[in-house]
């Protein structure tokens, strides 16, 4: 694959240099030290966590297992790696660095992170690191005016990051084929992650998020990660919200399916699923973000009262917040490097927020579509107890057929999630791309 990212890469870097010179520029600061990070320990123990490379690192350059490592950066000089390389006998030590990005850096391996420090330049320096763990000798900084810079153009992917990201969602796709047939093959929630998992070929710590594998019922909470180990009688649906990493940047996909004797609720799923695709046609230039959600809450009040649920209008069900029973969450958010990557709320490249309109609190992104962003649209609709109870106390209940609401129980809820690149036309949806290749 590197055959694929290697031409893209001198052009990403030259694109993540001048950000970097501009934004060191405004915070007025001569160096720019980004910290890969060190696992954080658990308490009382001599265990850590998973390692997880800052994402400003990864923004950098391919390299997601290096601990303790350090990119230091002065603008018009060549970019410098700092790559901890310890001796060690417990734990496999990081390989060199090594592939199409190297010879674009300047590598001093040193043997242990009070060495790397000891590499790093002096001066004014805008240090993007986690505040814990403490870094002896380096304290993070991180300039709001360097990071809302930084943030605010990574919005905006260059080509060789939607490479990536196209990869991603080539593994996450090839590894949701192999959890719909585990799920029709009657396996348990922890059997189909286990088939997820082998044909990602990633462990859990090495996919960006922890997967949501919710048969039946399960489906109703939005983040499922409990993971039973024995099937259910019967399984009569199965939602999946798993992704995958390459190089560091994230694919998000759900999908949602019914058993062949469940033909009710396969139909729900087909309507949101036609929903689906008319919102990620509408990931345009110039479409806002937060309008794109309202729009949603219009379409599947539609497909509720068509499927009998509601005997409101459209606009009652809004305003009454019924939909908002049924569709708790937002429409999605932007995704790149993080799952739900950052900027989406931000008002410009000097900082600042856009509110989320009233009524509407987990919503992830407020800001309007541009060429070069790449957002999930993931609409859904569930059947979750705690919520159908408050609507059972409004005067709107008479419009719910709940009879039926509660017949659909059963099934816990749909989602489904494409991750949608926006562009000076079309939109590019990577996962249906992805689903459509071998």
């Amino acid at each position: 694959m590197s055959d694929l990212f290697a031409p893209l890469y001198p052009q990403h870097l030259a694109t993540v240099r001048e950000r970097a010179d501009r934004a060191l520029a405004l915070g007025g600061y001569d160096h720019l030290l980004v910290a890969a990070g060190t696992p954080p320990g658990k308490f009382l123990d001599d265990q850590d966590y998973p390692f997880v490379a800052n994402p400003h690192f990864r923004h950098w350059l391919p390299l997601t297992d290096a601990p303790g490592s350090w990119i230091a950066y002065t603008p018009g000089s060549k970019p410098k790696l700092v790559f901890v390389q310890p001796r060690d006998y417990w734990h496999v030590v990081p390989a060199a660095p090594h592939g199409y990005w190297v010879e674009h850096f300047d590598i001093v391996i040193v043997r242990s992170a009070a060495e790397a420090i000891a590499q790093l330049p002096a001066g004014r320096r805008a240090v993007i690191a986690a505040a814990c763990p403490v870094t002896d000798g380096v304290e993070a900084n991180n300039p709001p005016a360097v990071l809302d810079y930084l943030h605010w153009h990574r919005s905006y992917k260059t080509p060789y990051e939607l490479a990536l990201m196209r990869e991603a969602s080539r593994i996450g796709t090839r590894a949701h084929r192999a959890a719909e047939a585990a799920f029709r093959a009657g396996e348990s929630e922890f059997g189909i992650h286990m088939a997820y998992l082998a044909a990602a070929k990633q462990i859990d710590a090495e996919l960006p998020y922890a997967s949501i594998v919710a048969l039946n019922e399960h489906g109703a909470v939005l983040h499922y990660t409990h993971f039973d180990r024995t099937p259910p009688a019967a399984s009569r649906s199965f939602l999946i919200d798993a992704g995958a990493s390459a190089a560091g940047y994230a694919s998000d996909i759900t999908r949602t399916y019914a058993s062949p004797h469940a033909g009710e609720f396969q139909a729900l799923i087909d309507s949101v699923d036609a929903a689906q695709r008319g919102f990620a046609a509408k990931v345009r230039a110039g479409q806002s973000y937060p309008e794109l959600h309202i729009h949603a809450h219009h379409v599947l009040a539609g497909v509720l009262r068509e499927h009998g649920f509601l005997r409101m209008s459209a606009e009652s069900a809004i305003e009454s917040g019924v939909t908002s029973a049924f569709f708790p969450h937002g429409l999605g958010h932007p995704i790149g490097l993080q799952v739900h990557d950052v900027a989406g709320f931000q008002q410009g490249e000097r900082g600042g927020s856009i509110a989320r309109p009233d009524g509407h609190p987990y919503l992830r992104m407020t800001r309007v579509l541009e060429p070069g962003m790449v957002v999930t649209i993931e609409p859904g609709l569930y059947f979750i107890d705690m919520l159908l109870a408050e609507l059972r106390d409004k005067p709107v209940a008479a419009d719910i057929d709940w009879a039926k609401v509660d017949h659909f129980r059963q099934y816990g809820g749909i989602r489904i999630e494409d991750d949608v690149a926006c562009t000076d036309g079309e939109p590019e949806n990577l996962t249906r791309d992805a689903f459509g290749m071998p």
